[in-house]
């Protein structure tokens, strides 16, 4: 079973006063990239076997920190970038404050009920949605079954790759919140998957190694526990 690190890229000038979408030559500001750095020596205790990244600048340069970090520790993870994991297409509403947003009658629509929602001029919430989650299971379709890998995306794209997994309407997906350069983690089976962190800003990541080659029983590998796991991100 594959195990998914879903990365959110690090601030930029324009993250929260502005809704920056698509729009091109939006760079991590120095906050952003203290926090790129800081993610990726977190997860450098993790051997990845893959990073996929949106193909948005400030996806791009905390990809790149991640990439630094493995191959500091001797290792060299295929990278890709993938443009199913792009941020929503916003349309009309790209670069637009969030003040003027706010005050737009989709804005109700966006926040209540998300699938009605399709952005003029742009795409729709399902379909964002759809995208994003065909990825992460075509990526998981196609690595080990041990493998370790990171998705460096956008809010709204993790908001719906987690919401999935946690087996929820997309109307639903509005209560989850992950914060730049937080780490949420899902575990893909043959069965369901299983979120193990989200929104995970601090926390040692070690523990998500992938384990060494041992035979282990179909309920350490498949199964829901029972009574309650012993933590650490371990089976």
């Amino acid at each position: 079973m594959s195990t998914l690190l879903l990365v959110r890229h690090g601030l930029t000038a324009m993250t929260g006063p502005v809704l920056a979408g698509r729009t091109p030559g939006v760079h991590l500001d120095e906050r952003g990239q203290k926090q790129a750095a800081a993610v990726a020596e977190r997860i450098a205790a993790v051997p990845l076997t893959a990073v996929v990244s949106s193909p948005l600048d400030r996806c791009l340069e905390t990809s790149q920190a991640i990439l630094d970090a493995q191959r500091a520790a001797g290792r060299e993870p295929a990278w890709h970038v993938d443009e199913r994991i792009i941020e929503c297409d916003y349309g009309d509403w790209t670069g637009k404050p969030f003040k003027e947003l706010t005050k737009q009658p989709m804005w109700k629509i966006v926040q209540s009920q998300p699938s009605a929602a399709h952005f003029p001029g742009g795409e729709a919430l399902t379909e964002m949605s759809a995208r994003a989650v065909g990825a992460v299971r075509d990526w998981d379709s196609r690595l080990d079954a041990d493998a370790v890998w990171v998705a460096c995306a956008h809010g709204d794209i993790i908001k719906a790759i987690v919401a999935d997994a946690l087996g929820l309407h997309l109307d639903q997906y509005q209560r989850l919140v992950p914060d730049p350069c937080s780490v949420s983690v899902i575990r893909y089976t043959e069965t369901r998957p299983y979120v193990i962190k989200v929104n995970d800003t601090g926390s040692d990541l070690a523990g998500f190694a992938p384990p060494k080659k041992k035979r282990q029983r179909r309920s350490a590998s498949q199964d829901a526990t029972i009574g309650g796991g012993t933590g650490g991100g371990t089976v």
